[in-house]
């Protein structure tokens, strides 16, 4: 996107879960990525692959069984082997916004957003005074379409939907220069998905300092905003992609990505066969080989990531021969 340096970079970024037994299972394998200044990166792929456990070793909160390797740089920081006390006073919130994926939980659920707002305010803003805080909380709860006549209800009282946006309204106070969004549009209609990410895509651009990462199974959302897409599949990312590309022509170079936009009710709507492996069980070579209509006996060896995919039978990268390739 631009020579200055990226607002995050990950380098084998892997998470392993200790398991009773000594059981190990490997939640996100050797993950290289980086965010750059006014850039939106869509994390996509199917449930259980690893995307959000990924988000949660970002900000420091997986649980006490976890264990972590690689870098993970917020400018001069690593957020991997950040102690809590940096982590809760000067990142979260701060340095990166979280839309969180599951808000009710998020939220405190005996106080009203409004008050939850104005704290956030006056934490992250430095806004004083009852008139100035109420004024800059509604406008806050603007910013992510959240009605103001529903200020002064409790979590328990919202939809999943308003819920999700005054999560949303939360992780935009602080004008983080990371944002993270983890399935940032769950229970909205299809007119408020359109509004949230446009929003979200407006933090980004309004200095071109700021980057946004989100994680997503909305391949619609995630076309409307992103500029590069990480397909992630059993806790290793297979492709990076320009997001033109990727969408359009030539299309995904790995059979997974293709397989994803085929899925969709809008292209041939035709579901990827099988199911994912287990993470703590996976073979020793490709993870999707057992899924893969490309597969052969040299998908019993890892694809190394090459180029921008990690696969042994990728699509072409020109877009003559990937139409070829489709055609065959």
């Amino acid at each position: 996107m631009t020579e200055r340096p990226p607002v995050l970079s990950v380098r084998g970024l892997s998470v392993r879960f200790l398991m009773p037994g000594g059981r190990r299972v490997a939640a996100v394998t050797d993950a290289h990525f980086d965010v750059a200044p006014g850039e939106c990166l869509a994390l996509i792929g199917e449930s259980g692959c690893g995307k959000s456990v990924l988000a949660s070793a970002l900000l420091g909160l997986l649980p006490a069984n976890a264990r972590t390797a690689g870098q993970a740089r917020l400018g001069d920081l690593d957020l991997l082997t950040a102690d809590e006390r940096t982590l809760a006073r000067t990142v979260r919130g701060r340095r990166i916004g979280l839309v969180p994926q599951s808000p009710a939980a998020h939220l405190t659920p005996v106080r009203t957003i409004r008050s939850q707002l104005e704290e956030t305010v006056a934490e992250l803003t430095g806004v004083r005074g009852r008139t100035a805080l109420r004024a800059a909380a509604e406008q806050a709860a603007a910013r992510a379409e959240f009605p103001a006549g529903h200020l002064d209800r409790y979590p328990h009282e919202l939809s999943g939907g308003l819920a999700q946006r005054a999560a949303t309204a939360l992780a935009l106070v602080g004008d983080a220069p990371l944002l993270l969004a983890d399935e940032p549009t769950t229970g909205l209609d299809r007119d408020l998905v359109d509004r949230t990410v446009d929003e979200l895509r407006r933090h980004v651009d309004t200095d071109g300092d700021r980057g946004l990462l989100m994680i997503t199974h909305d391949l619609a959302a995630a076309e409307r905003i992103a500029d590069r897409v990480a397909v992630m599949y059993a806790g290793r990312i297979v492709e990076l992609a320009d997001a033109t590309a990727f969408f359009g022509t030539p299309g995904p170079r790995h059979p997974y990505s293709r397989g994803l936009l085929e899925a969709l009710p809008d292209r041939a709507f035709t579901p990827i066969p099988g199911l994912p492996p287990e993470l703590g069980d996976l073979p020793d070579g490709c993870a999707f080989a057992a899924r893969c209509p490309r597969a052969t006996g040299a998908c019993t060896a890892l694809p190394p990531f090459t180029g921008s995919v990690a696969c042994h039978h990728p699509a072409p990268a020109d877009r003559a021969a990937a139409t070829e390739d489709i055609r065959a």
